[in-house]
């Protein structure tokens, strides 16, 4: 992983105390709560429902132990012993006193963490796959790039100030684990024709009241050309995106409304009228930040564990576990394990102090002291010898972390929603406990597949619910929560915004609702084989519309 240098040091420490005297004057009543909005938004400081909410950056996902233990510590001497990972790759404290809000950041600084720019009209945290540098298709390693617009773009001057939040997801592998398709910019890792490394470039891409897919402007931009193309887009989206209203301030109005042609065109207008050397990437700088993110040292191994083998076929639990949570890394001998956060009846992203502790004993035992943050708001250990999977798996289970439902139904994506959050019209959170204890981590589960189910609190589409499987999105209607329900939605490399079932369900048939969406997937199927949304796209939304509607007593038309 990137670690500081001198200059990033001191930059977060005079970052820290510029926010200790901003609190300070705050506290004293020397600032308005107005006049203090902006300080915090840009410190990652929000105003919820019932306290602030502190949003720490964990940029890319990549965390070390020590990071993670200082995660832990926090939450237990500021919060109410427990944090929320989110789906950028980020933790939330839901619970800080404003008066502690600067030590918090002092503390992070000491770890080389910080909470600039998680909130604001800027560029927010740079995401990218949670599998980079391990996956077997991986075309190159996202994360030097995703470090290098970072730097670039933390405190720009020009695009602090942006018409709306600014979001850039960065993807190195054939199939999409970041969702850059429904990000502000996307890029996408390629090779041209002559073996060269560069990017597709999608733009447009956002979820929230109006969802939209990114559109490609360029099949092919070299390495050295990034800083300078999304530089360009940033441009002209500063100049031209609207201002007048908060609604269709997203770059995504500006493509919509400007035509992605014309939009296309601006930008490579912008782009070709730059000095050309000021921001271009030389290769000896792309292979610095490379070395960065070297793979570990790893001793080789065999491919195959017979102490694996063995308690595969005694512990069904460990057997369903592998199937599930573990995957092969690019090293024989080696695998990654997806550290479930979504324990049945638990909220979906959140970790106790104690549970953190125990992933950073982990990570420093056996991942070579690294762990990821994945979008869908589980924990990665990115370099686990096979012949210590057992044990890794038995101290996981420990702590209630060895849930073997990675990508399956429970699995689920939630927004804090009406719990937590001050612009949230429904609650997630039992939402998404009541569905997952309804399909549970068993058999049953199994038997249905990988099904993304994704659920958000409000319009805002934080549980990122239009590119889910089934999408729920909670409304408030006549005084009373109501949850409508999308299909066919995709976050991958076919993504897809899902299609409104129709009328919305109460809280108290929602979950009947998805039971039936689930029955009539699994008596459409051709086979097992078959996937929810394989299955949706061959037969279309008609069936599942006749069975919630037509054949079913449960929902509230």
């Amino acid at each position: 992983m990137y670690h500081y240098d001198n200059f990033d040091a001191a930059f977060v420490a005079a970052r820290v105390e510029q926010f200790r005297d901003q609190v300070a004057r705050r506290l004293s009543g020397e600032l308005t709560e107005e006049q203090f909005r902006p300080h915090r938004l840009m410190n990652g400081l929000y105003l919820q429902l019932h306290s602030y909410m502190l949003r720490v950056a964990v940029p890319y996902g990549v965390l070390n132990s020590q990071q993670m233990r200082k995660l832990a510590e926090i939450a237990r001497r500021y919060d109410r012993g427990y944090g929320h990972f989110t789906t950028r790759q980020n933790i939330q404290y839901n619970w800080p006193a404003l008066k502690d809000t600067p030590d918090i950041l002092a503390e992070l600084s000491s770890v080389e963490m910080h909470a600039i720019q998680t909130s604001g009209n800027c560029i927010r945290n740079i995401t990218a796959d949670h599998f980079s540098g391990v996956a077997h298709d991986e075309i190159a390693d996202p994360r030097p790039y995703a470090e290098i617009l970072r730097q670039w773009s933390s405190l720009h001057p020009e695009f602090s100030f942006l018409p709306r939040k600014f979001k850039v997801a960065v993807n190195g592998a054939a199939h999409d684990r970041a969702v850059i398709q429904a990000h502000d910019i996307g890029l996408q890792v390629v090779r041209n024709d002559a073996g060269e490394l560069g990017f597709s470039v999608y733009v447009g891409g956002g979820l929230g009241r109006t969802p939209m897919i990114g559109r490609k402007v360029r099949d092919f931009l070299p390495e050295r050309d990034l800083l300078g193309y999304v530089e360009a887009i940033l441009r002209v989206y500063n100049l031209e995106g609207r201002r007048d209203n908060k609604f269709k301030a997203r770059i995504k109005i500006l493509v919509h409304e400007k035509g992605v042609e014309a939009l296309s065109e601006a930008v490579e207008a912008e782009f070709a009228a730059r000095d050309p050397k000021a921001l271009d990437l030389p290769a000896r700088e792309i292979e610095r930040f490379r070395a960065f993110f070297a793979l570990p040292e790893l001793e080789p191994k065999k491919p195959v564990s017979d102490r694996v083998e063995r308690r595969r076929g005694k512990d069904r639990r460990f057997a369903s576990f592998c199937a599930s949570n573990v995957m092969p890394h690019k090293a024989p001998g080696y695998v990654v394990v997806t550290v479930s956060l979504k324990a049945i009846g638990a909220p979906p992203g959140d970790a106790s102090a104690d549970q953190m502790d125990a992933v950073a004993d982990l990570a420093e035992d056996y991942s070579h002291d690294e762990v990821r943050v994945s979008h869908e708001q589980n924990l990665i250990l990115p370099h686990v010898a096979l012949d210590d999977l057992p044990a890794v798996y038995d101290r996981l289970a420990s702590v209630d972390l060895s849930t073997p439902n990675a990508g399956g139904i429970s699995d689920i994506i939630a927004c804090p929603g009406l719990d937590y959050c001050a612009l949230a019209t429904a609650r997630s959170i039992p939402i998404a406990q009541r569905i997952a204890q309804r399909f549970g981590d068993g058999p049953r589960a199994r038997s249905i597949g990988p099904l993304k189910i994704k659920i958000s609190g409000c319009i805002n589409a934080c549980g990122h619910h239009h590119v889910g499987h089934i999408g729920i999105l909670g409304l408030e209607r006549a005084g009373e929560e109501t949850y409508q329900i999308t299909l066919g939605g995709s976050a991958d490399e076919q993504a897809a915004i899902g299609q409104i079932v129709g009328p919305g369900f109460s809280s108290e048939n929602v979950v009947e609702a998805i039971e039936t969406i689930v029955d009539t997937y699994i008596g459409l199927r051709r086979d097992e084989a078959e996937t929810f949304v394989d299955a949706f796209r061959r037969v279309g939304i008609a069936p599942f519309k006749e069975a919630l509607y037509e054949r079913s007593a449960g929902s509230d038309i």
